[in-house]
């Protein structure tokens, strides 16, 4: 592959906040784009969180590129649909997924979300990660920008990459500068919409004898609507693992904003206090969820709050940031790589052009996306009087086959990194056009000797 140096140009130096799904995605584009770049997490060390996540088309064609997708089928299971119950465990119907790979070519696979992390890590050489490195602050000129870390360590680059969640130190950052110049839209000032609190965990290796949904080829997801605003779901791993998640859906913006900012709701004491609610509820695999919290790591467990919102600032002067949510962020992660591959002079200007370019090419794409979760999420989960009517049309009314087209269209994106190999579509439907690479375009030209 060639170098992104030329003689006369000089290439960005990027630097990344946060070394979540994202910020690892897009370390790894760089890395095979030859593209200088370090990684900063806050963390002291790294810590497999998470439960169980679903990839699909959206995707799994960027990880084929990588050359990763053999190695992610191994630690996968494909899951055909998504199963939900009410606390009787009676099932209310079923979102399936069972043509997706005639249609895209791809199954949808499931999988402990730790070993793709853990999968990610190791694509990014371990010196290009600073753990231990909190941003406080960042500062720029015409010419660089500057990051100060708790450590007193200060870093320097061109670009400044936020990949580190919704309370991102360099959305803050970034944000204050422009609330301070009149800049910023009031739509990026207002708080976020918190809908969920949500425990997760992965339960150590199960008996199969005991569950024997371990032994099935296919993964099954089980969501239960439950009573007082919870409901919870398990699914099955491969390697008889069992992961799990417990949500409480708040009663109204003023109860969940009092939830955030009480600390203590962050301590041992609420998770324990989580803990009970669900402790003695069934688990649709049998037993209760107790059982499978018992067997889990407790330093392992974590609790977040499921926050909405689709802010309008994405870039300005020298920063620019990464979306939230595990498939969102890595396909952010795909397109700005794609962009910044493009510049062979990180000049400010052509470094607007490119975060420009990114946010044309995914702005309207991440909304769909968002928009779409927040309503399958109240229509399969929520509790008032018109998410169940919503969700009893959706069980009981709407043809299956709408369902598989609904899904087929929401396939047709798959982004993939412009200046490797395209993955082929091995399926009967569409793939939405992709922006090319003008740079790799022009590469490719002249290694063939042809003029454009």
């Amino acid at each position: 592959m060639s170098s992104n140096n030329q003689s006369d140009n000089k290439a960005p130096k990027v630097l990344i906040v946060g070394a979540g799904l994202g910020g690892l995605m897009l370390g790894a584009i760089l890395e095979r784009a030859s593209i200088e770049y370090c990684i900063f997490e806050r963390a002291v060390c790294v810590k497999p969180l998470g439960s169980a996540l679903v990839l699909g088309p959206n995707i799994l064609p960027v990880f084929e590129q990588l050359g990763l997708l053999e190695e992610i089928i191994k630690i996968a299971s494909p899951v055909p649909s998504s199963d939900v119950y009410n606390i009787e465990m009676k099932k209310l119907g079923s979102i399936t997924m069972k043509d997706i790979k005639k249609i895209t070519g791809f199954d949808n696979i499931i999988f402990a979300r730790p070993r793709l992390y853990e999968l990610m890590l190791r694509q990014i050489p371990k010196h290009k990660i600073l753990m231990n490195k909190k941003v406080l602050k960042a500062q720029e000129t015409d010419e660089q920008v500057v990051i100060h870390c708790s450590d007193n360590t200060i870093y320097q680059g061109d670009i400044l990459i936020g990949a580190d969640g919704t309370y991102s130190s360099v959305r803050q950052n970034m944000y204050k500068v422009l609330e301070e110049k009149g800049l910023l839209p009031k739509s990026d000032m207002e708080n976020l919409t918190i809908g969920h609190t949500c425990m997760v965990g992965v339960a150590e290796p199960k008996d199969p004898s005991k569950y024997p949904q371990l032994q099935e080829e296919v993964a099954q997801l089980a969501t239960v609507v439950g009573e007082e605003r919870l409901f919870w779901s398990v699914s099955n791993c491969p390697d008889n693992q069992m992961c799990w998640m417990l949500f409480y859906q708040f009663k109204s913006s003023t109860e969940s904003r009092e939830k955030q900012f009480r600390n203590s709701e962050w301590g041992p004491e609420a998770n324990e206090s989580m803990i009970k609610q669900f402790y003695d509820l069934s688990c649709p695999f049998g037993g209760t969820m107790g059982e499978l919290i018992d067997d889990t790591p407790k330093d392992l467990i974590s609790k977040v709050f499921v926050e909405e919102k689709m802010f309008h600032t994405w870039f300005y002067g020298r920063s620019v940031l990464l979306g939230d949510g595990a498939i969102n962020a890595m396909q952010d992660a795909v397109i700005l790589g794609n962009c910044l591959y493009d510049i062979v002079d990180a000049t400010p200007k052509n470094i607007k052009a490119a975060f420009q370019d990114y946010y044309d090419q995914r702005y309207e794409h991440a909304k769909y996306m968002v928009n779409s979760s927040s309503l399958i999420t109240k229509a399969t989960l929520g509790q008032n009087w018109l998410e169940k009517a919503f969700r009893y049309a959706l069980f009981n009314v709407i043809p299956e086959w709408v369902q598989q087209m609904s899904y087929a269209k929401m396939a047709e994106y798959r982004p993939q990194i412009t200046f490797l190999p395209f993955a082929v579509n091995r399926g009967t439907g569409r793939v939405a056009p992709q922006k090319p690479s003008k740079r790799y375009t022009e590469e490719q030209a002249k290694m063939k000797g042809i003029a454009i």
